[in-house]
């Protein structure tokens, strides 16, 4: 009778035999980018090409933007559903990589800060208004916006003033307050007429 060979038992190995170690090392150069780092630089251009779908089209025209880039700008305005929006950022954001954004960005916070400037120069004209309106004699508020701005009508501002008064406690609209408002801008402008352009 023939012998039969022995089976070994396949799942132990000999002792001599180790188990591969993976071991994962980073890239020795320099030009070593973590994903974690990618993902933020593509959250960031994404960030800037939402900025420039919510711009209106003669700003977004100002840029000068690749033609390519403009064109997906401009579909992403175009579109409406979510999904579609949020895929159209994604393919603004990989068409921005091969972009210099950096004088994207720096537009974009010029317009930005004036756009800021302009709301606190508004607010400030609120305030004045709001003063004129509430202080019952107004002499040292007309004594102030006199000296601030020489050249305004101070009949118009006290009629003015008078009319909304009495418009406010007789929970009327406000036309005279809106016209005080505009006559505040408008003194405002002349001392600043340097702000009106872009």
């Amino acid at each position: 009778m023939p012998e039969k060979p022995i089976k070994q038992d396949k799942s132990s190995k000999p002792a001599t035999e180790k188990s591969p170690v993976k071991s994962w090392h980073a890239p020795a150069d320099d030009d070593f980018v973590s994903k974690t780092q990618l993902k933020a630089e593509a959250d960031a251009q994404q960030a800037i090409g939402k900025k420039l779908i919510d711009l209106p089209k003669d700003r977004l025209t100002k840029l000068m933007l690749p033609e390519a880039l403009f064109e997906a700008v401009v579909e992403a305005k175009r579109l409406t559903a979510n999904g579609a929006i949020r895929r159209q950022l994604q393919y603004i954001g990989r068409l921005m990589r091969d972009t210099d954004t950096a004088p994207i960005v720096e537009q974009l916070s010029r317009w930005e800060g004036k756009h800021n400037e302009e709301n606190a120069r508004f607010h400030l004209l609120e305030r004045w208004r709001d003063r004129l309106i509430n202080d019952a004699t107004g002499s040292t508020v007309l004594q102030e916006l006199v000296a601030l701005y020489p050249h305004i009508e101070i009949q118009q501002l006290r009629t003015l003033s008078r009319n909304a008064q009495k418009e406010a406690l007789a929970n009327k609209p406000p036309k005279s307050s809106r016209e005080l408002f505009k006559l505040l801008r408008e003194a405002s402008e002349a001392k600043h007429p340097e702000d009106l352009g872009e």
